[in-house]
């Protein structure tokens, strides 16, 4: 099937604003009217809002605009954006009601997620980050409404990590995890309980009995 002009006009465009823009099977199915957001970079204090892509696809200033605010601020280094993460979260946010959200994580470099599991339990070697398919968010309010509902929609994966307040999202496989809530407790030996596996092979060993513990108790 040919392209048309409009869309091979569209795909010059994105290329040359520089981001590159994954289009998964999740975001095969443009919408009928333009898609909006409303976000903020807590790190950076940088913001988005405006329609981000409409019924041809990605708007490529609103690309150009957001590959600069989830990039990699450590290492101030843009990477890819997965459209279909971004509906995700446009539609979590419009199922709870909130207008705006905080990124707390987007892309990340290879050495800023080395960096990152080398310190925290809930960071995978082979992070969704990576590929500019996951976002770490926080919102004003509603944020457990927001997790039941990224669950309810089973685009990918779902992380929730109620005590530090903040839900992953990504297009990933479809799996779910909790982090440092009750169902990471039963998971630590007895007489240890809260201690942290030094190493990122047990921590992650820890990640993936978590979640395949989760897993089987929803069958």
């Amino acid at each position: 099937m040919s392209s048309s002009p409009l869309s091979l006009k569209r795909r010059s465009l994105l290329i040359g604003c520089g981001a590159l823009v994954l289009m998964s099977d999740r975001a095969l199915a443009a919408p009928a009217a333009p898609r909006r957001l409303s976000l903020r970079n807590q790190h950076t204090g940088e913001t988005f809002e405006g329609p981000y892509r409409d019924a041809s696809g990605p708007l490529p200033d609103a690309m150009a605009d957001l590959s600069k605010l989830l990039r990699d601020h450590r290492a101030n280094k843009e990477g890819p954006i997965d459209v279909g993460t971004l509906d995700f979260l446009a539609d979590i946010m419009e199922a709870v009601g909130e207008p705006k959200a905080t990124i707390l994580s987007a892309f990340r470099t290879p050495e800023t997620n080395a960096m990152l599991a080398a310190r925290s339990l809930g960071v995978a070697e082979h992070s969704q980050h990576l590929l500019g398919r996951a976002l770490d968010i926080t919102l004003p309010s509603r944020l457990p409404d927001a997790h039941r509902s990224a669950l309810e929609l089973k685009r990918g994966g779902v992380g929730w990590y109620p005590r530090s307040h903040f839900l992953h999202i990504d297009t990933g496989p479809l799996r779910s995890w909790e982090m440092f809530g009750q169902n990471l407790d039963g998971l630590f030996a007895p007489g240890i309980r809260g201690a942290r596996p030094r190493t990122v092979s047990q921590r992650m060993q820890l990640h993936r009995a978590l979640a395949r513990r989760q897993l089987l108790g929803r069958r």
